[in-house]
């Protein structure tokens, strides 16, 4: 039953209001003083507080400060006669749930109890009872996407209903999403497998990751307006849709719009792709030397500014002034802050930034990260604190203060895996769960998309006769040796290099500063 706690000096005269709310199975405690509200308080816990502004002795407003000071979860309701505006101010910088101007009404009354106390409640109710009305369309959209602008308006809404659902605190839909989602990913699934030898080798293709920046940026470089780019990496679209009203207090949004990361959805090849404006098999022919093997223990995007300088020679934009920066660690993005007013002459600036991609690994390798991040709802709140604390965020604000056209991106997301699926293999394979590059590899092809023939795909090989194999929905691979230890380590961790709508769908936001 709520509590109810009442204080006005003349609460014998609302009598009436007390009883039509013990009619709708409140309990209700009128006391007709501040201190005697303040002293009851002490003995009881109630639910939402009615305070009356005008009392003699201690009055409602220094009431409601010490109200707020001990007790500042519990909701009160400002009532008064007065209309005066520094009263009402007064009491909204005090943090008042609500606020009625007498004479009340029951209704009136019992609207403000249900705001404030069964908000949540109702919220919630509602939030299910629309996705249980937009299932079925979500569904059949599902089922009939056969264009890549089909699947981001399906992964769009999916993403929305996830949200909504996580700020209605009602878990009764969760699992009929999840399960809609893993439809969603089964067909997107067959989708890539059908048409993705089509994007990489004819011109009838989506916007992907080696056509990313001459779509998205080369056009801002015929103007003297400066653009930044800022890329951080393994940035999914609900991440994005998280810290956006964040990043909104700075900046207009121009497009929300997305593109499809190529495979495999991993930074090697991803992000390479992207400041290269090249396929990963057309970087290791031109630049051989700067193509670094899977396996290979050296950095395998050290070479992002020299293939970014190569893009812009072919775009006829060799002579710009531009800078590329990264940033990987915390003192970095410090020291960057303090940069950002001697970039605003330069017509480009690049910067990639790191963050989100050591997260999602230490959520495989660190107990205490394991554990505060339990699923996607825990992984998005745990990136808004992130972004709201960090560097990145003071990076943009100064970028803004230049007026400054800014693209915001990433290069691939990741998916929280839960499904081992059985590897068996030489040594030279791959080590990343979502894909494989070898040779004689043995592996359950339902829950693969094969590349027998890797340069019909434009990717590299490093051997005549290897493969490369990718990973559908949230399934990972696990080698046959110890297979139920390692199961277990990576379960409900995330990866990415394969074939889901988190890992290939991603964002591309364009904004301008307010």
């Amino acid at each position: 039953m709520i509590k109810i706690l009442w204080a006005d000096d003349e609460i014998d005269l609302l009598n009436s209001h007390v009883l039509y709310l013990e009619s709708k199975g409140y309990s209700v405690t009128p006391v007709n003083s501040g201190d005697n509200a303040l002293d009851l308080l002490v003995e009881k816990n109630f639910d939402i507080i009615f305070l009356d502004e005008n009392m003699p002795g201690i009055s409602g407003l220094e009431t409601l400060t010490i109200i707020k000071e001990k007790y500042p979860s519990t909701p009160v309701i400002m009532i008064t006669k007065s209309e005066e505006e520094r009263i009402m101010e007064e009491a909204i910088g005090s943090k008042i749930a609500d606020y009625l101007i007498k004479p009340v009404n029951p209704n009136q009354i019992l609207l403000a109890i249900k705001k404030n106390i069964d908000k949540n409640r109702l919220i919630g109710e509602r939030t299910s009872r629309d996705y249980q009305q937009e299932f079925r369309n979500i569904s059949t959209l599902i089922g009939s996407a056969n264009t890549v602008e089909e699947w981001y308006s399906v992964y769009k809404k999916i993403i929305y209903w996830e949200l909504e659902l996580d700020k209605s605190k009602d878990s009764n839909m969760d699992e009929i999403l999840a399960l809609q989602k893993s439809e969603a990913n089964l067909q997107f699934f067959k989708f890539v497998k059908k048409n993705y030898k089509t994007w990489i080798s004819s011109e009838a293709k989506p916007l992907m990751s080696h056509n990313l920046f001459l779509n998205k940026i080369n056009p801002f470089l015929n103007s003297n307006k400066n653009v930044y780019l800022i890329v951080i990496d393994n940035l999914r679209f609900d991440q994005w849709k998280i810290i956006e009203p964040l990043v909104l207090e700075d900046f207009n949004l121009i497009n929300e719009d997305m593109y499809m990361s190529i495979l495999p959805t991993s930074t090697q090849y991803s992000r390479n792709s992207i400041f290269s404006g090249l396929h990963p098999g057309d970087i290791q022919k031109k630049f051989p030397s700067k193509w670094v093997d899977e396996e290979n223990s050296k950095g395998k995007n050290d070479f992002e500014s020299d293939f970014l300088h190569e893009n812009l020679k072919r775009l006829g934009k060799e002579n710009i002034k531009y800078t590329y920066n990264k940033i990987t660690n915390f003192e970095a993005g410090n020291k960057m802050i303090n940069r950002v007013s001697d970039l605003k002459n330069n017509l480009l600036n690049v910067i990639v930034y790191n963050f989100v991609d050591i997260l999602s690994h230490a959520k495989t390798e660190m107990k205490v990260i394991k554990e505060l991040v339990k699923d996607d709802s825990a992984y998005r709140s745990l990136t808004y604190s992130w972004f709201s604390h960090s560097p990145l965020r003071e990076i943009m604000k100064k970028i803004a203060l230049q007026g400054a056209k800014l693209v915001i991106t990433t290069d691939h997301g990741t998916i929280n895996v839960n499904k081992p699926s059985k590897l068996i293999g030489e040594r030279d394979i791959t080590s990343n769960l979502r894909f494989k590059n070898g040779r004689n590899m043995k592996y359950i092809k339902e829950d693969v998309f094969e590349i027998n023939n890797p340069s019909e795909y434009n990717l590299p090989s490093r051997n005549l006769s290897g493969k490369y194999i990718f990973a559908k929905e949230n399934t990972y691979f696990v080698y046959q040796n110890n297979f139920n230890y390692y199961a277990k380590f990576y379960k409900n961790s995330y990866q990415h290099g394969g074939v889901s709508l988190e890992e290939m769908l991603v964002p591309c936001l364009t904004l301008s500063s307010k």
